[in-house]
């Protein structure tokens, strides 16, 4: 008998995948757990594997086209498996690796959407009695809401239009045409997804920002007077920012209200402090967390700050090394920032950027003149959640600490 396989939920908050590359083609055997596709999301590359023994009997989704979780992907002909032995309960959340299949729910008329086309379908207002589906058996899909959506009528719509002013078409900027040694580039896998997520951030957070000064000159001396010899006894570098980690965990645990999830209707302040850390390649940008970073020293947090470095780097990075971040820390200082205003990795509340340290006169006591090593914090903040009070005090506290190392 025939099988679905739909895209699994690749990660916390992952609401769609990119197939990559198919691994199979129509006619292929494979074995329970082969993998089929090659998925790219936000937050993780994934495999996708077969649930069944059996034969591919076709490709739904095509290369480079992003599929929402749940919706469908490819049959498999599955050899000797009984209809109930599959079932799968609808809706169900699905962990990286795994797949599910989602019941479609059954609409007025007889007619049978997936969750995702009614979950638009009301967003949108969209009457899906009206539209012409472009899917397997002329069911409607996704891209079909979605166009609707881009191109409303009263009919799709529901709504009567009173006058020509409510009847006339938005003006659209004219797309800017390719000239000679232009080079396009399509969006679409991790580009789209970031550029999904840091819009909805933008346009549902009302960002504030703000900055403090700190002079870590002591921190530079200490660190410089150790990493030698750190690397050969334990095998990987400690660098800056396991102590501004160390730093932001320990002033957390004194200001809660920062290690917090927004929540629409309440506040969430998370018990765990899991420091999530931007980190970027060539194509694309992740949030891998370090867990419980408040309760790590400098050469644990050195360690994993090392183990994901290295896990960016290859591609490694599961779904589980993104899960669970309660407070970010942004490393801009690693390419030469000096001040940056980083966009919140929502749920989260939050976000510090360390930026670069560099050398800077400064009016010491006395009125001595001394060249010192300098660094600026920068931290957004989600303005429904915290306020200036509480995260200028959040950023006092770190001054204080990493002013306070000495070797």
């Amino acid at each position: 008998m025939a099988e679905k396989i739909s895209m699994p939920q690749l990660g916390e908050s992952v609401t769609e995948g990119t197939i990559t590359k198919w691994l199979v083609q129509p006619g292929d055997k494979v074995k329970k757990y082969d993998p089929l596709a090659e998925v790219m999301t936000d937050k993780v590359n994934a495999e996708v594997p077969s649930m069944f023994d059996g034969t591919i009997q076709e490709l739904v989704a095509k290369e480079d086209e992003t599929v929402a979780v749940g919706e469908l992907i490819c049959y498999i002909e599955a050899e000797g498996a009984a209809p109930e032995e599959q079932d799968t309960k609808p809706d169900a959340p699905v962990e990286a690796g795994a797949v599910a299949e989602k019941t479609p729910d059954k609409a007025a008329g007889g007619n049978r959407y997936s969750p995702v086309v009614l979950k638009l379908a009301q967003q949108y207002q969209i009457d899906l009695s009206s539209l012409q589906g472009s899917g397997r058996n002329g069911r409607v899909t996704k891209k079909d809401v979605e166009a609707a959506q881009q191109n409303p009528s009263p009919k799709t719509t529901g709504q009567k239009l009173e006058n020509k002013e409510q009847s006339a078409p938005a003006v659209k900027a004219a797309p800017e045409k390719t000239a000679a040694g232009d080079i396009e580039i399509p969006i679409a896998g991790v580009r789209k997804a970031i550029a999904a997520n840091m819009s909805k951030s933008k346009s549902e957070i009302p960002h504030a920002w703000t900055m403090i000064e700190v002079d870590v000159t002591n921190l530079v001396h200490y660190r410089n007077s150790m990493k030698d010899a750190f690397k050969q006894a334990e095998g990987y570098p400690i660098t800056f920012l396991p102590f501004f980690i160390q730093a932001a965990a320990e002033s957390l645990k004194e200001f809660p209200a920062l290690n917090a999830y927004w929540q629409e209707d309440k506040i969430i302040q998370k018990k765990d402090i899991n420091i999530s850390i931007a980190a970027a390649t060539e194509e694309a940008l992740y949030v891998p967390v370090i867990q419980h970073a408040d309760e790590k020293n400098i050469k644990g947090l050195a360690k994993d700050v090392a183990s994901i470095s290295d896990k960016v780097k290859k591609g490694t990075l599961s779904g589980e090394d993104m899960r669970g971040g309660t407070f970010t820390v942004n490393n801009t200082g690693s390419f030469g920032s000096i001040q940056s205003a980083p966009i919140i990795n929502q749920p989260q509340v939050a976000i510090l950027s360390v930026e670069s340290i560099v050398k800077r006169p400064v009016v010491m006591p006395g009125d001595m003149i001394a060249i010192r090593h300098m660094v600026n914090l920068c931290l957004s903040l989600d303005h429904r959640a915290l306020d200036g009070l509480v995260c200028g005090r959040f950023l006092q506290s770190m001054k204080n600490k990493l002013e306070q190392i000495s070797g």
